[in-house]
């Protein structure tokens, strides 16, 4: 195992203010500092970039990062140069100065970091102007995309590999999220060579994790949105239109938001994500085209209106929150209707049947994850082949779902698919379990069925839960007009070759209200701590504004709650505050010390 070089930690103290490393960096930025072709998957906020900004700084040669967003590129080389670091970036969006002044720091060799889309890499001539440069490096950001496998392909990706082989420089390759298929494609793809793979806990502590089945969404959500006032997150919904609903109403509630999606008009949608960027307290709501370039550390939660597509999905959308490290908060809402949906979707695509059959898989595991009667956090790291024990935070471990063993009722509403002829949906199955007698029922004379009316001692709600549970679990499928017909594991269940373990649904069968789960918190902030705060982040925001910055490029939350609390007096003092580099002690340090104390009088 290579060792770091003691220039290592001195610049990461001296740039980035940072006293240590985070776990599992030091042993990644040693092997890309000793040339070796590298691929890491951590998870997000576990501090990827470092791996490729610190060697860029350590051996002082220029370091070509790929990056799939034009607004994550632009986004890093403000924070670098916030830094003091010197990078630039090629791409679309620059006016021609700025490609002037990047191209000029690429032939006197004072860039140490440019950040690239694949497409603008293999535009003629910028390969040959970089072999003269002597790039040393290429970093290639969210490497999933390079794998069909991967829950977020992009074709151009799939250059890279070539790329890289006519640069000639070592690759490093990074991602949050790759299971093992992923992580194969990824290494035969983009190296010449086996990769040293650094595969990191997939574990985010400090996120709790939350998922109810859908009850009045909107409700739902203001619940949750409650709990979280004054603070910065973003709610996911699978279309346009509710992003921009769902918005409004938040707002006639009294929050704070922004809507944002694909359809926006370009220059709304940037001054939406700059003021999300910019301000505290803002709520995004959005599609899934607003995340990846999304840069942000203290966003304190994040809630899906919707199912997302998948597990990897699901996780690098919740990675979006305490990307800081502290406590954050998630809430996941899901129903059939959601399900169903997301299978149609699968079945419509037009590739091949083997395709379909892995996605199908995938989302089976998403939708397991919703319903499963044990731990959340155990439950979605053992979908990426990693063990753990029950964490003791989610809603499962809390005691907010009871689980019971659920042959019997399986049975019951297996029994009635199959005798009304595996067609009907949720609502007709559930009609014929508590007995009643609607008019479609009668027509069909299934009233007089034997399974009609065997369920008379659980709602119909409770019914259309162990239908979306049972079809959670595959043990029935949809038909092509929205009812459900058994599979293998729904014959083996009716038949008694199987049994099924199945969750009371909270919303029918309500745990005590004192078990509720309450919003993680960091450790409190005394009162006159609390007052400082809010006066140091009222500093930041002007000298962001006055810098046409995000709020957190200029300190992140995690390092004036710090503040907060030692109250630096002197520029020697604040050194030693975690976040406070040489470049940013020199520019805002007197600032903040004024902030401190005109807060502490």
């Amino acid at each position: 195992m290579p060792s770091l070089p003691p220039q290592a930690r001195a610049l990461l103290k001296s740039v980035f203010g940072y006293e240590d490393f985070r776990p599992g960096q030091a042993e990644i930025i040693a092997a890309v500092l000793a040339g070796e072709p590298v691929l890491a998957i951590m998870p997000t906020g576990s501090g990827k970039s470092m791996c490729y900004q610190l060697p860029a700084l350590v051996d002082g040669k220029l370091t070509v990062v790929v990056s799939p967003l034009i607004a994550l590129m632009r986004d890093q080389v403000r924070q670098m140069r916030a830094y003091g670091v010197p990078a630039a970036t090629l791409n679309s969006m620059n006016d021609a100065a700025e490609n002037d002044e990047a191209r000029r720091g690429i032939r006197t060799g004072e860039l140490r970091l440019l950040f690239v889309s694949p497409e603008r890499l293999v535009m003629p001539g910028l390969i040959a102007e970089l072999q003269r440069a002597g790039a040393a490096r290429l970093a290639i950001d969210e490497a999933h995309c390079v794998s069909e496998w991967g829950h977020d392909f992009r074709p151009e990706y799939r250059e890279l590999g070539a790329t890289a082989a006519t640069l000639g420089a070592q690759v490093v390759g990074l991602t949050a999220t790759a299971d093992k298929a992923t992580r194969a494609d990824i290494a035969q793809r983009l190296f010449a060579t086996n990769p040293h793979v650094f595969l990191h806990s997939f574990d985010r502590p400090n996120l709790a994790l939350n998922f109810a089945a859908k009850d009045s969404p909107r409700r739902q959500l203001q619940r949750f949105l409650d709990k979280h006032r004054g603070e910065s997150g973003i709610v996911y919904c699978s279309s346009r239109d509710a992003t921009e609903k769902l918005a409004a109403y938040f707002a006639e509630q009294g929050h704070e938001t922004i809507a944002y999606h694909a359809r926006l008009e370009q220059t709304l949608r940037n001054r939406n994500q700059d003021r999300f960027l910019q301000e505290d307290g803002i709520i995004a709501v959005a599609t899934i085209a607003f995340g990846m370039g999304v840069n942000k550390p203290d966003v304190r939660f994040v809630a899906h209106a919707d199912m997302p597509s998948s597990v990897e999905s699901y996780y690098q959308e919740i990675g979006r929150a305490g990307r800081d490290g502290l406590p954050a908060d998630t809430l996941t809402l899901y129903g059939l209707d959601d399900m169903a949906f997301r299978r149609r979707q699968i079945d419509q695509k037009d590739v091949p049947d083997e395709r379909k059959r892995i996605e199908h898989d995938r989302f089976s595991a998403l939708a397991m994850l919703c319903e499963t009667p044990s731990c959340r956090r155990q439950t979605l790291l053992a979908y990426f082949d990693e063990e753990s024990p029950p964490c003791g935070r989610c809603d499962i471990c809390l005691g907010q779902v009871h689980v019971y063993d659920g042959t019997v009722d399986a049975q019951k509403a297996l029994s009635a698919a199959m005798r009304t002829g595996q067609r009907f949906g949720a609502g007709y199955l559930a009609d014929i379990l508590i007995g009643e007698a609607s008019e479609a029922v009668r027509r069909n004379g299934h009233d007089g069925l034997k399974t009609f009316g065997v369920g008379k001692d659980r709602s119909k709600q409770d019914w259309g839960a162990i239908v979306r549970q049972l079809f959670a679990a595959r043990a029935l499928a949809s038909t092509e007009h929205g009812g459900f017909h058994l599979t293998q594991k729904g014959e083996d269940i009716l038949f008694g070759r199987a049994q099924i373990s199945l969750r009371r649904d909270p919303l029918t069968a309500k745990a005590p209200r004192g078990k509720r789960g309450e919003a993680p918190r960091a450790t409190p902030l005394d009162e006159q701590e609390e007052r400082v705060l809010a006066a140091l982040k009222k500093k930041r925001l002007e000298l962001a504004r006055d810098a046409g910055l995000p709020a957190y490029m200029v300190f992140p939350d995690r390092t004036l709650i710090e503040m907060a609390s030692r109250r630096p007096a002197t520029l020697d003092e604040m050194r030693r505050v975690q976040g406070v580099g040489e470049h940013k002690l020199a520019q805002y340090g007197d600032a903040f010390l004024e902030a401190l104390s005109d807060a502490l009088r």
